[in-house]
């Protein structure tokens, strides 16, 4: 996903390029493809299930696949309320951890207005089939335009919904006299931290640690800000470190990295900066944090595709390394993070055409999909 409508003369050159089916790699990993769909944007696993993966759909289904196969009906069909042109759609979803007890779960897309919507659901027994009447929604945010709408959620170690939303859309962010990113007083640019339960009257609560909980004028719901478009990011499931895969304007894409719980009230730049490249003079971005990962858009790549640190035990070659990848190019990429620095960025020789998301499944798996319809895990060569 990212800035695609901006840059449909790149993804119509690496859609007559590259081949649908991915090759093996070199590195002792190759790509298994496990489904085929219609726009898959997302890939999720409740906590302690091993039998039901969950993919996602730009025009608004939630497809269920049970031991490897489809199954014929979703597990909810949101097609009639979700907006689903250019950019905008059914972004991620994220299962309560509790969820074998609670079949609580969370959608982010965009409603027919375009505003940004995260919604809550409960799955019944089988985790199958949604509970009619059981959708409430937790928090809508008007977005004035259509492109930069992130939406990914994940749940932290912290057992808290982190939700990323863009900045507003346009070219620049022109939207107010500095920008959404850079104004505590807007939740776009951002991503969020909230206790998604209902609470009373209150749809959901803020957690009383969130950095800006007593700044007057900033909204209590902001965890990170300075974002343009993180239309995707993750923890790592052993450390709790942070990764933030920002889509960038015209020159540079980056990778945000902060250790568990350090990226608290962190800045990383936008509009300010792009990447690390100074891009309005005429304003400030206090304490900004530089990413720890650019690169340009050269060779056709166009909008960065975040992933996932590798935790799973039959990969070892990339055990602890972030697999990330490029939209128009669907070149996958991984590289070791820590504070300050990225080491060792190298191809995979995997391609997953029109890469756009990855996913994990709760024993640490790792997948990709294509906006082609494939959704592909990796595995050992």
């Amino acid at each position: 996903m990212g800035s695609l409508t901006a840059r449909a003369p790149f993804l119509l050159a690496a859609l007559a390029v590259l081949a649908a089916a991915p090759a093996a790699a070199a590195a002792g990993v190759q790509l298994t493809r496990i489904a085929s769909v219609t726009q898959p944007t997302y890939v999720a696993q409740p906590p302690g299930d091993s039998h039901r993966l969950y993919l996602t759909e730009q025009p608004g289904r939630v497809l269920v696949l049970r031991d490897g196969q489809l199954l014929p009906q979703p597990l909810v069909d949101l097609s009639r309320g979700v907006g689903s042109s250019g950019e905008r759609g059914l972004f991620s979803l994220a299962f309560a951890p509790d969820f074998a007890r609670s079949r609580l779960f969370y959608v982010d897309f965009t409603n027919r207005r375009g505003d940004l919507t995260l919604e809550e659901f409960r799955a019944d027994a089988t985790g199958e089939h949604v509970v009619a009447g059981s959708g409430r929604v937790v928090l809508s945010q008007p977005h004035p335009v259509s492109n930069h709408n992130a939406g990914q959620l994940e749940f932290g170690r912290d057992r808290r919904l982190y939700i990323g939303w863009g900045d507003g859309g346009g070219s620049y962010n022109r939207h107010g006299p500095h920008g959404n990113a850079q104004n505590l007083g807007s939740l776009l640019g951002k991503v969020l931290r909230i206790d998604p339960r209902r609470h009373g009257r209150r749809a959901y609560a803020v957690p009383a640690d969130n950095p800006f909980v007593h700044r007057r004028g900033a909204r209590a719901e902001v965890y990170s800000y300075g974002l343009r478009n993180p239309w995707r990011f993750s923890f790592d499931r052993d450390t709790g470190d942070m990764v933030i895969a920002d889509v960038g304007q015209n020159t540079l894409e980056e990778i945000d990295f902060a250790a568990a719980g350090r990226a608290r009230g962190a800045n990383y730049g936008w509009r300010v900066f792009e990447g690390t490249r100074r891009v309005v003079r005429s304003e400030h971005a206090p304490g900004a944090v530089r990413p720890v990962l650019t690169y340009r858009h050269t060779a056709g790549r166009c909008a960065i595709t975040g992933g996932y640190v590798v935790r799973d035990p039959a990969l070892p070659a990339l055990s602890g390394q972030y697999v990330y990848g490029d939209f128009c190019t669907g070149q996958l990429r991984a590289v070791r993070l820590g504070p300050g620095v990225a080491s060792g960025d190298h191809a995979l020789g995997l391609r997953v055409s029109s890469l756009t998301s990855f996913g994990e499944d709760d024993a640490g798996h790792v997948y990709a999909t294509s906006f082609q319809g494939g959704v592909f895990r990796l595995d050992p060569a």
